[in-house]
Order: C-alpha cells, then structure tokens, then sequence
C-alpha cells in the first residue's frame, strides 16, 4: 500500500462536490462478458458520463480549487488528446474562465470538435501530446493563463471518485485494470483503493507502442519512448509524469502491456456483449483482460471503460475487422 493520498472523508468531500454537476456512474456486470473471461466481469462505465468519459471529475475538483485559490485568474491553457480538454473547456466556461486547448496535429476531429462545443479555443500544434503540452506553457506563461498540467493533486482528487463510487458499489473485487496515459486514472483508483483500506490488485495497462510507464517502472526511474503512435490516443503519451510514476510505480500489482489488434478486438466485444462503445483507451482494460483470462478465471474482478469518444470513421474501421492506422 502507498501512503496515503487522501483520506476517506476526503474522498466522500469530493464525491459530494462531483455529484453536484453529473450523477454517479453505473457499474455492471454483463453477463457475455463473463462469458468471455470466465471471470465475473465489473464494467465501471465513465463512458455514461456529460462528457462520455472519467476526465469530467478532475475538471470539476480543479476549476473549484483554482476560483478559490487564484479568485482574479483569467483563464486557463492545457494539453490534451481530448477528454481531459472536455473536462477543462466544461468546467472554465461554468466558471467564467477562458480556457485555451493545445490538441497535436492529426487530434481527433471529433473529440476537437466537443471541446469547441464546450467553449475551449482549440489549437493544434505539434506532432504528439508531449509537444502539445509544451506549447501550451508557453503560451500560459506568454498570455497570463493558468497552465493545468496533465498531473495535479486537485485533477486527482475529482478522478478518483469515480473509483470511491466503484470501491463502494463492489469491494469484493480483487483486481481493476485501468489504462495509464499521463496517470491520473489509475493514480485515482489507487488512492480509493487505500483510503478504503482494500485489498484489490490494480493492474495497470499501457499499449505495446507506448510503454513508457512500464519501462519506467521496471527501470525504476523515468523512461521516455520517441514516439506515441496507437490509435489508443488516451495511452499516447511518450514523457511520464514524475508525481503519477511516484504512485503507481508502489501502488500498482503489475503493468501489461497489450496492442492495438488486441484493442480493436476489446471495442469489437464491448459492442457484442453491452453495445456500448468504447474509445482505445476505454478498452484496453478489457483487452488486458482477455489477456490474462486464464489467470483471472472465476474471480471479481473491474474494467474501467473509461471513455467511449471513439471517432465515427475509426470504429466502422474497428468494427469492420480492421486496426486504425496513425
């Protein structure tokens, strides 16, 4: 177990705070999952969210804090590949704040387009997030906007109700995969996991194209990868967060790695079993799954799908037998 990164009444405070703007999500279990794994399948479903994905819960938690500890700040600049955008742009215009997107070329149009919808400036730049992300400091520090890093304890504090509410609804599960971008989502399962006081095996999931989490935690230090290329856009982040690896590098059971073949597959069976859909991210826990059934056979066990804002022309492609190219 890490120390201990919030407290349960803390977690009960933010749960309160993030259910005054969106309900608490569901979490099933489908029965054609089970069938699949062999395992008593969990689905927490932060696709079901206002912005379809878990990164609605940090933008609530992070703009609260920001009005009240910086009342005369304009606005805000941020990277994203687009939920945590969402969550941002969502949050700053209830607020009364600017908020400015730096997304990489080639971002999800769709995604994109949310963020507009949600009253972001959205601008692209750069050929990967990491090269987004510092273009958006720049400019932060250039036109006097708050810069929300991809890290933030107050972003942490909103993501991880998401995983109080699953804890509480089932704490009989003995393990959740959940995938690791930046790490905010899988940071958040850990912390309620400890504040809790449960014993569940999280199992973090990274794609075999992006492994910087993993090869970070097997070097024991911060390992960056040259390139971020999966359609999985959630996973897409070639530089590690030094605060998340501090996290999941004593908080996690194991990390494991799967490929985008095994990814579209997942978003294939998701449909088959729940009809819901799932963006890459959303469904590499449950490919991690499908990974590892052997060794999950007849136990409890949560997959976060945690975000279905999958393009229209990437899941014909996926549902048609085939692997978006990026």
């Amino acid at each position: 177990m890490t120390s201990l990164l919030f407290t349960r009444d803390e977690l009960i405070a933010a749960t309160a705070l993030v259910h005054g703007q969106m309900p608490p999500t569901p979490q099933y279990a489908w029965p054609l999952l089970a069938d699949a794994t062999g395992a008593q399948v969990w689905v927490k479903h932060e696709n079901h969210t206002p912005t379809g994905a878990f990164k609605i819960r940090g933008g609530i938690t992070f703009i609260d804090w920001l009005k009240r500890t910086h009342p005369d700040c304009p606005g805000i600049v941020t990277a994203t590949r687009g939920n945590h955008g969402q969550s941002q742009a969502r949050a700053a215009r209830a607020a009364g704040l600017r908020a400015k997107i730096y997304v990489p070329h080639g971002n999800s149009v769709e995604k994109n387009a949310a963020m507009r919808a949600l009253g972001g400036e959205v601008i692209e730049f750069g050929d990967d997030f990491d090269t987004a992300r510092l273009e958006a400091i720049r400019a932060g520090a250039a036109e006097g906007l708050f810069v929300v890093p991809p890290f933030h304890t107050e972003l942490l504090r909103g993501v991880a109700t998401y995983a109080y509410e699953f804890f509480t609804a089932q704490p009989e599960l003995e393990a959740v995969y959940v995938p690791i971008g930046c790490g905010s989502g899988i940071c958040g399962v850990i912390a309620a996991r400890d504040a809790l006081e449960l014993k569940t095996d999280v199992i973090g999931v990274v794609s075999d194209r992006v492994q910087t989490a993993k090869l970070s935690v097997e070097a024991g230090h911060l390992v960056e990868t040259e390139t971020a290329r999966t359609f999985a856009d959630g996973m897409a982040v070639r530089v590690p967060v030094q605060a998340a690896f501090d996290i999941y590098s004593k908080g996690a059971a194991r990390i494991i790695t799967v490929s985008d073949a095994e990814i579209a597959e997942a978003i294939r069976l998701y449909y088959r079993a729940t009809h819901n859909l799932a963006e890459g991210a959303g469904a590499a826990p449950l490919a991690a799954l499908m990974q590892e059934r052997d060794k999950m056979r007849g136990r409890q066990v949560g997959v976060i799908l945690c975000g279905g804002n999958i393009d229209r022309d990437w899941f014909l492609q996926v549902m048609q037998g085939g692997i978006p190219a990026v």
